[in-house]
């Protein structure tokens, strides 16, 4: 019985659902008359009335929504774009630090090969030198290491006896400003004796007044002028120069400059303390002077003829 009357249910239902087609046709056929006939007007302005605000609301909404979705991919777009600029910015400033090493190391380059071609006599060893790397057979006169003790005052060059270097050789850097002197040599290694070591010793004179002395270092790093005669006048701010006295340096390396005078009224002697001409600790390219023309020649044996 129940299934009867679910089947009548259904049937009618069917029936109902076809007819939906032709019901809305006609009603859009009648609305369409009745528009034409102008029926329709007073409800049409009425409709208009009640529906403008919320056309104009929805068409807002729907405005503020493309704005959004713009504004969002516009962030995107410029925040990919700042990231390609940082990038950018990054990349530029690693090569902007490049370019001032190169710079760098090129001034110190130059330097060194003005001060080779005003002496073109001398023979020199290690113009091409880079950094600090320690490499077996690295161009000469590269510096390669400091020694952690302060009172040893050495420096560590790769270049040694495969590369010509010898005991007593002087070693300048800067041009013409002395560093000191090699002290040990290895196969492709050497140890430079600093001025600042206290077992250096330089025959020296002053530029202005050529009072003339002995540089010796001291146990705290510094320079100090000694056996100035007590006559000589010595200035503060004087440029000190090796003399060249007993052939061992060329003349006219830079050592420093008079940073104080300290002189006693009975003493044989006046001091002074030597402000040395550059930093050791930040020495990276140095010339080791292989071969020079000394200021003192030996004398010939009596009997020979000159």
């Amino acid at each position: 019985m129940n299934r009867r009357r679910a089947l009548g249910g259904a049937v009618r239902r069917g029936a109902y659902r076809s007819w939906l087609p032709l019901l809305f046709l006609l009603l859009a056929i009648l609305l369409l008359a009745l528009h034409e006939t102008g029926v329709l007007t007073p409800v049409e302005n009425t409709l208009q009335i009640v529906v403008a605000p919320l056309q104009r609301g929805a068409a807002a909404l729907v405005e503020g929504a493309g704005d959004l979705f713009q504004t969002v991919r516009e962030a995107r777009e410029l925040r990919a774009e700042v990231e390609e600029l940082r990038e950018r910015v990054d990349a530029l400033s690693v090569e902007n630090v490049r370019l001032r090493e190169f710079e760098a190391e090129a001034a110190q380059l130059r330097v060194l090969l003005n001060f080779a071609a005003e002496n073109p006599t001398w023979a020199f060893l290690g113009a091409d030198v880079v950094g600090r790397s320690a490499c077996l057979n690295a161009p000469c006169g590269d510096v390669v290491g400091q020694e952690p003790n302060p009172y040893l005052h050495y420096l560590s060059v790769n270049a040694g006896a495969e590369e010509g270097v010898a005991a007593g050789m002087p070693v300048v850097t800067g041009g013409a400003v002395l560093v000191g002197r090699i002290a040990e040599v290895g196969p492709h290694t050497s140890k430079v004796q600093l001025l600042s070591d206290p077992g250096s010793g330089v025959a020296a004179l002053l530029q202005q007044s050529r009072a003339t002395g002995l540089v010796r270092g001291r146990p705290d790093g510094s320079l100090r002028m000694i056996y100035i005669p007590q006559e000589d006048e010595v200035l503060v701010g004087d440029v000190v120069l090796t003399s060249g006295l007993g052939g061992v340096l060329p003349r006219g390396l830079v050592v420093g400059q008079v940073a104080e005078v300290q002189q006693q009224d009975f003493a044989l002697h006046q001091e002074a303390v030597v402000r040395p001409a550059v930093d050791y600790r930040r020495v990276e390219l140095v010339l080791i002077i292989a071969s020079f023309q000394p200021l003192v020649q030996e004398e010939a044996e009596p009997g020979e003829q000159p």
